[in-house]
């Protein structure tokens, strides 16, 4: 797998970011058992950048906490069936790992978000990533039912990494 993270702020988490956002990406793709190399790439921002990203992309004039980007399609969540290394526009040339996609995280949201729901920074940030893997893998929320079983899923997989409130 390959893992990218920038950094566009200074992060002064408490806690080893990095390694957090990795074991979190490789958990979610073991978990979901993609059946290939990945590629993903994280981008650390602030309130500001990420509310430009925003409004660039969905139209909406604020600040968020997370925003994917997926680069693959799919007929449904998690089934990765229409995946084929022959269709190169789904794959890096220069690696061979599917291109998952991005996910972009405000820094200060986790921060803000952490102090509102009285958990921990750590247990915000690997929500978050969990959140947006999911959504790399096809899920939403946009649907009741499809809320239910994005919110199980992620439940399940911070309790099973023993991130939890």
């Amino acid at each position: 797998m390959s893992f990218f993270l920038e950094e566009e702020v200074e992060v002064d988490f408490t806690f080893d970011y990095k390694q957090i956002a990795e074991k979190v990406v490789n958990y979610c793709i073991e978990r979901e058992k993609f059946p290939y190399e990945a590629e993903v790439n994280l981008t650390l921002t602030d309130n500001e950048g990420i509310h430009i990203i925003n409004k660039e992309y969905r139209e909406i004039d604020r600040p968020t906490d997370v925003l994917s980007f997926p680069m693959l399609s799919y007929d449904a969540p998690g089934d990765f069936s229409f995946l084929m290394e022959e269709n190169e526009d789904d794959f890096n040339p220069d690696t061979g790992e599917a291109m998952l996609g991005d996910i972009i995280i405000s820094v200060d949201k986790v921060k803000e978000q952490a102090r509102e729901y009285g958990h921990s920074e750590l247990r915000e940030f690997a929500f978050l990533i969990t959140h947006s893997m999911l959504h790399l893998f096809g899920y939403d929320h946009m649907e009741p039912e499809e809320a239910e079983v994005m919110e199980r899923r992620q439940r399940e997989i911070l309790e099973e990494l023993q991130i939890t409130r």
